[in-house]
């Protein structure tokens, strides 16, 4: 997760380096503009719906930090111990699914296979764009597992190692955008964009911030959505918390965000865009 890196900037007294990259930024700005490519319709997909038990990975994104509330009231953090394993992964794990959901078939009925076919296979999978779509005939065949969870909790490390490093969650190449202004128009706008994407069974990853606050920067995937006249509340797969979905709220009247509590947030308003869906993001 993305936003403990920055807090360990904060607490060595570094986050000046943060600031090195606002050049780079801008030039992306400069040179991609405010272009998106259009939305598809809201038309409702004959595609599978993301299965979140099946389509999730059964390990999580580990943090760096142990965040609480102290005596005072203020959220504070410390380094968790004993030092984790796999952290700042939240991009590439989010990221990843997504990719497993477009471009592979499980089959339990063959046999397994041995460590390197896996690698040679995982790696095809990852070498697709995100939101590039394959017909069924064209998917990677992952033999021996019946989906994502299941082969993930038996071949974690080849998964973990494969998959991608943390320098790709640091240099995902929508992070141009977190340092500009969200107007409202564009979260009620990207509220819509997202729901007309599940309702196309094409679950979005979402890049959640609070720039220039450091309390959040982390990548979740969206996979349903149900609409009320007052807000419309997604549900999310959480790199950090795989065991549940949990709930990202939109309310209509402010056209906010709302992200809540967990032990890694405090809870509260956040902005929100979509990512690894073209070329700009």
């Amino acid at each position: 997760m993305l936003n403990s890196v920055l807090t360990s900037f904060a607490h060595r007294r570094r986050a000046a380096s943060l600031s090195a990259c606002v050049p780079i930024l801008c030039l992306a700005v400069i040179l991609c503009g405010c272009a998106s490519a259009p939305g598809p319709t809201a038309a409702v997909s004959t595609r599978r719906a993301f299965d979140f038990p099946h389509d999730t990975f059964a390990y999580s994104n580990e943090l760096v930090w142990d965040y609480r509330y102290d005596e005072h009231g203020k959220w504070v953090s410390k380094p968790h111990l004993p030092k984790p394993d796999y952290t700042h992964h939240c991009f590439v794990v989010a990221r990843s699914a997504r990719q497993f959901f477009e471009h592979a078939r499980f089959d339990p009925a063959q046999p397994p296979a041995n460590d390197a076919t896996y690698r040679c296979l995982i790696k095809r999978v990852i070498s697709l764009g995100a939101n590039h779509e394959v017909p069924d005939s064209a998917r990677v065949v992952i033999p021996g597992y019946a989906n994502l969870h299941d082969f993930s909790a038996a071949h974690t490390a080849i998964l973990q190692a494969t998959c991608g490093g943390a320098w790709e969650s640091y240099l995902q190449r929508g992070h141009w955008r977190m340092i500009f202004f969200f107007p409202r128009h564009h979260q009620e706008k990207m509220a819509q964009q997202l729901v007309t994407h599940i309702r196309q069974n094409r679950p979005p990853v979402v890049h959640v911030v609070r720039f220039p606050q450091l309390t959040i920067n982390h990548a979740i995937v969206l996979f349903d959505a149900t609409e009320a006249p007052d807000r419309i509340t997604f549900s999310a797969y959480d790199p950090n918390n795989p065991s549940h979905p949990i709930p990202l709220t939109f309310d209509r009247a402010t056209r906010t965000f709302e992200y809540p509590a967990n032990d890694y947030f405090p809870g509260g308003k956040v902005n929100i865009y979509e990512v690894y869906r073209d070329w700009i993001y």
